[in-house]
């Protein structure tokens, strides 16, 4: 973990800022699922709808096959518990040094911990806010309505609704909710819930997620070209790289020269190219894509069970699938650039807010961002230790022609 997590004026102390801009963030989660936990129990808009409508008519299945409780489950508490152990016992990795102290790896695996948890989180919650939102906002009917509905035949002409008098079968063209006469209000408004589906949300919400995590942890890409030529200053994919500063730049990266290869009549670049990346195994393939295949099921259940139109699977899961990328990226690196690890945290004096001019929320008075590696690992081998450095420039903080501001 970075310096960051630590109070300048006592070394070696948490923030309590950044700890407190992190409960807060937990706070904002947790009252997005509980807004979403009052929608979902209001009554919904209740569309108008065709006693002769096929789409609506199918029957209502008491025994679903994957339960509100089952689906909280596999999509929550499962990868939760994975995310814990993965934390546990995979982080910090193989790049770490035998003398690096104790502390400093339980703290990188507290951080990660604390990030993978938090992902999953604001994925779940947003999912579930969103898809709860708009459920009562549309009032759509199930294709089971008409079985929930038990509707008042005798006094049809009662519910009629629409600007269209004529009548098919007998029946007029609309009848509003009114028709319905079933006592058990939540199986009745649980009828006007169709779109979107919120097992397709969120299980993709949850399990795609897991999916980009375990890829994540587990070094799962698809191989490709650096966009620049390897330098030995990549050894910040290590975990904590001014303690790995010192090997040799072939322990993190293509060790090989060009003398080295074999030579075969083709371009000695491509050759190269060819030695940068490979293939992860496949069953590690496989580990990683359970998670997802598993959220396709469950969407598809809604379908065969009658709870859902298409649409309305297929738009839920979408929800689902924006809400996990976007939680996933907001809190870890990229899968191919970013060596499994998370995002860092947030500077102390940085917490609540950065301002405007300010780079990012990463910097901190005494975090190096220019100047020799060597200075860079310097003084990340201080921090780490929990020693107070001279306060140095933040390139993170610039002004309008993309220099540093010395002066006001």
């Amino acid at each position: 973990m970075r310096s960051g997590m630590r109070s300048r004026g006592h070394p070696g102390r948490i923030s309590i800022t950044l700890v407190a801009s992190y409960v807060v963030d937990w706070v904002v989660i947790a009252g997005a699922a509980g807004v979403g936990a009052a929608l979902a129990n209001i009554t919904p808009n209740m569309r108008p709808f065709s006693l002769i409508n096929p789409e609506i008519s199918h029957p209502f299945v008491e025994h679903e096959k994957i339960t509100t409780i089952t689906l909280g489950i596999v999509a929550c508490v499962a990868p939760a518990a994975v995310i814990f152990l993965v934390s546990l016992l995979l982080v910090p990795g193989p790049t770490v040094s035998k003398s690096t102290p104790k502390v400093l790896i339980w703290r990188r695996k507290l951080w990660e911990w604390h990030t993978g948890w938090i992902g999953l989180a604001l994925s779940l919650a947003s999912a579930f806010l969103i898809t709860q939102g708009m459920k009562n906002l549309f009032g759509k009917p199930r294709p089971d309505l008409l079985s929930r509905c038990q509707p008042d035949i005798a006094n049809i002409e009662k519910y009629r609704t629409g600007g269209f008098n004529a009548t098919f079968g007998g029946y007029p063209v609309l009848v509003n909710a009114g028709i319905c006469k079933n006592p058990n209000k939540d199986i009745l408004d649980d009828g006007f819930r169709s779109y979107p589906s919120g097992h397709a949300s969120f299980a993709s919400a949850g399990l795609v997620y897991f999916s980009l995590y375990l890829a994540s942890k587990l070094g799962i890409y698809i191989p490709y070209l650096s966009p620049r030529s390897y330098s030995a200053d990549e050894s910040y994919l290590s975990a904590f790289p001014s303690r790995n500063a010192a090997k040799a730049p072939g322990t993190v990266g293509p060790s090989k020269s060009l003398e080295d290869l074999e030579s075969t009549g083709h371009n000695d670049a491509i050759i190269a190219a060819r030695n940068e990346a490979a293939a992860p195994p496949v069953y590690l393939l496989a580990i990683a894509i359970i998670p997802w295949f598993a959220s396709i099921y469950i969407a598809s259940t809604r379908w065969s069970d009658f709870r859902h139109h298409g649409f309305d699977i297929l738009f839920g899961y979408f929800i689902g699938l924006v809400t996990a990328i976007f939680a996933f990226r907001y809190y870890h690196l990229p899968l191919r650039q970013g060596a499994g690890w998370s995002w860092g945290p947030r500077s102390s004096s940085r917490s609540f807010w950065a301002g405007i001019g300010v780079g990012n929320y990463a910097g901190s008075g005494s975090r190096v961002t220019e100047g020799p590696p060597a200075m860079r690992h310097a003084d990340a081998d201080a921090e780490e230790g929990g020693i107070d450095l001279p306060e140095r420039h933040d390139t993170n903080d610039v002004g309008a022609n993309g220099k540093r501001q010395d002066t006001i």
